[in-house]
């Protein structure tokens, strides 16, 4: 139940943003200048030794690269979902570095922690439910989870759809949508007519970080489930 860091086959990646790519762009560049150098003052080497001595330098850049590459790599958290002696804690920095499916299984693992019997469901034709769980009482809960990039905003278009299925296909009690980031007006008024729960990215936090349980953050009564 706790993210885990990938382990020492860490997954290449190419630079993600500006930021990561002008630093390799530099340490490259910094890694040709010494070789620049150093072979300047070897000038006077025959063809064998300077044939030698390209190799070399190829070499060295190729590894430079790859090391740069696989710090980039490993430097994302990753959620693989596991067990955990102690309560799941995440931070927001944490989730908003996860893929949208680690994403769900993040959500999944909260649930789990706050003792609702979850599973992920989450693929193609899931009919708007990433996460089904059951609490002690029966009831049942159902989670639609949308990563978001920063700034993203759910829209209402999410929440027909989980309208139109948690209650009639996947029998909830409690419908919930979970994002990173926030909801349109329109959203999340529609929810409240409609008793689709929002989670933003404010409330995420408070769940995510242990201080409130999922059914305090949704303000639902302890109860039994009203689907038998």
């Amino acid at each position: 139940m706790i993210p885990r860091r990938a382990p020492a086959g860490r997954r290449l990646r190419l630079p993600r943003t500006r930021a990561e790519t002008a630093a390799a762009i530099v340490a490259l560049l910094f890694l040709v200048l010494i070789v620049h150098r150093l072979l300047g003052l070897l000038a006077g080497l025959d063809a064998y030794a300077w044939l030698l001595l390209a190799v070399l330098a190829v070499v060295i850049l190729a590894g430079a690269a790859y090391w740069w590459l696989l710090a980039a790599g490993g430097s994302r958290a990753r959620y693989r979902g596991g067990r955990s002696p102690g309560p799941l804690r995440l931070s927001l920095q944490h989730v908003d570095a996860l893929s949208p499916g680690e994403f769900e299984l993040a959500v999944r693992d909260l649930m789990a922690r706050d003792g609702i019997a979850a599973r992920h469901i989450g693929s193609r034709g899931d009919q708007a439910a990433d996460v089904i769980g059951r609490d002690r009482s029966g009831r049942v809960f159902v989670a639609q989870c949308k990563h978001t990039a920063t700034g993203g905003r759910v829209g209402s278009r999410v929440m027909y759809e989980v309208k139109g299925t948690a209650g009639p296909v996947h029998g909830a009690d409690v419908a919930v949508v979970v994002t990173n980031g926030g909801f349109t007006r329109d959203a999340r008024a529609w929810g409240e007519r409609h008793g689709i729960h929002c989670v933003d990215r404010d409330r995420l936090r408070e769940w995510a970080e242990g201080r409130r349980s999922l059914v305090a953050l949704l303000g639902v009564r302890e109860g039994p489930s009203g689907h038998r």
